[in-house]
């Protein structure tokens, strides 16, 4: 199976290039899409080796995956490990979803985190609650809908893509594969927070959230 990595990026300059390498040391191709970054994120990034796909503006995570499952699928690539350009997600892990891959072939692989200490306690909570939302609506139990590090099929994106252009299309999309009967399996990966700041907004966020978890609720979906 033909698969790459995918890591869509805003802002991401100082770190990109690391991640980048990262995922090179393990899968042949590396696309950033970066969505809109107004610093060195898309020269670092190509610097390090990536095929960089860009945004002219910020756009949202949801169009970013969007516009890199589409490049994916022109190169004939079978799936995408998709991970974040801020280092939360740690490239060395990226065995553990090929060995997943290997055995099981699943649609979609979720790293799921632990609720450790290392995540900040407002974190471990509205990940309780978001999973435990998800899971209802998918159909299938989903430890950490929040992750967005995780193996995605070609297919499985063109079957279940997202119409939400932000944060909330990682969740609507498992909402979406759950429903459509996709096989979704979950590795274990690390909890890592560094220096960078977060660019979901605490309030904004949430609401764009529960308004998805409506729609699908009382059916609009």
């Amino acid at each position: 199976m033909k698969v790459i990595g995918l890591v869509p990026a805003y802002r991401e300059a100082g770190r990109i290039g690391r991640v980048v390498r990262g995922v090179l040391a393990h899968l042949p191709v590396c696309a950033v899409v970066d969505d809109g970054s107004a610093d060195a994120t898309a020269e670092e990034a190509r610097a390090a080796g990536a095929v960089v796909l860009r945004h002219g503006t910020n756009l949202g995570k949801g169009l970013a995956l969007e516009t890199g499952f589409r490049w994916a699928a022109e190169q004939g690539a079978d799936g995408a490990v998709c991970l974040d350009g801020d280092g939360q997600h740690d490239p060395a892990e990226i065995p553990k979803f090929l060995a997943c891959l290997e055995a099981k072939v699943p649609d979609v692989i979720l790293g799921t985190r632990s609720r450790s200490a290392r995540m900040p306690r407002v974190r471990r909570f509205t990940n309780r609650f978001c999973s435990e939302v998800v899971s209802r609506l998918a159909g299938t139990r989903i430890h950490d809908s929040q992750s967005g590090y995780r193996y995605v099929s070609v297919r499985a994106w063109k079957l279940a893509r997202p119409r939400s252009a932000r944060y909330d299309a990682e969740s609507e999309f498992l909402i979406r594969a759950g429903r459509r009967g996709l096989k979704i399996r979950e590795v274990s990966v690390a909890t890592i927070y560094g220096e960078a700041k977060s660019k979901i907004n605490p309030l904004v966020e949430p609401l764009r959230f529960l308004r998805l978890a409506l729609r699908y609720i009382i059916g609009m979906e």
